[in-house]
């Protein structure tokens, strides 16, 4: 494996990561850790396959297992829902209400969802390839992007009946919302 094989997939993992983690921090620690372990585990990678995907699995695998650690050590803490603080966030300076409700809807699916659909939407990963990456059979992939299309769905119709956030937001923004494309 060559080291400029691997620095091509930088932008792509980190497009990722950012998606699944949500913070940008929390993202460049997620590569840092896939790259980190893609190096010591180099010789598990088999020539000939598909690196990209092979990386994105390592990815997947240490973001499953950072949550699950997450998720043991906040029986004591347990997370506050966004709905719940809502009123406590500030909004950006920024016009991009939609952007901000698209990824506010794509944290709160579950992570399995939400890894499936961004595999599938952002990576233009196929089902096999996402099902490779995700340790799991094609239909459960199938499944899971269906749950997360429909989830996103009604996520986005509630953001949409809900007051604007921003004061620069467009009575059209949210009168309609964006329809939810079928890429594959």
């Amino acid at each position: 494996m060559s080291h400029q094989a691997i620095v091509q997939h930088i932008p792509a993992m980190r497009r990722y990561a950012r998606s699944l983690t949500g913070d940008v921090w929390a993202a460049d620690d997620l590569v840092q850790d896939t790259l980190e372990r893609a190096c010591s585990k180099w010789r598990l990678w088999l020539a000939g396959t598909d690196l990209r995907a092979w990386l994105f699995t390592v990815m997947h695998n240490i973001f499953i297992s950072d949550v699950r650690s997450v998720q043991r050590r906040s029986g004591a803490h347990p997370a506050v829902p966004l709905e719940d603080a809502a009123h406590e966030l500030q909004a950006p300076p920024s016009t991009a209400d939609l952007q901000m409700d698209l990824q506010r809807c794509l944290l709160q699916l579950p992570p399995d969802q939400r890894a499936v659909l961004l595999l599938v939407t952002m990576e233009d990963l196929g089902y096999a390839e996402v099902a490779k990456i995700t340790g799991v059979p094609v239909g459960t992939v199938m499944s899971r992007l269906s749950r997360a299309r429909e989830r996103m769905r009604e996520l986005m119709t509630q953001q949409s009946s809900k007051p604007a956030l921003h004061a620069r937001a467009t009575t059209d923004t949210v009168a309609h919302p964006p329809a939810l494309r079928r890429l594959k």
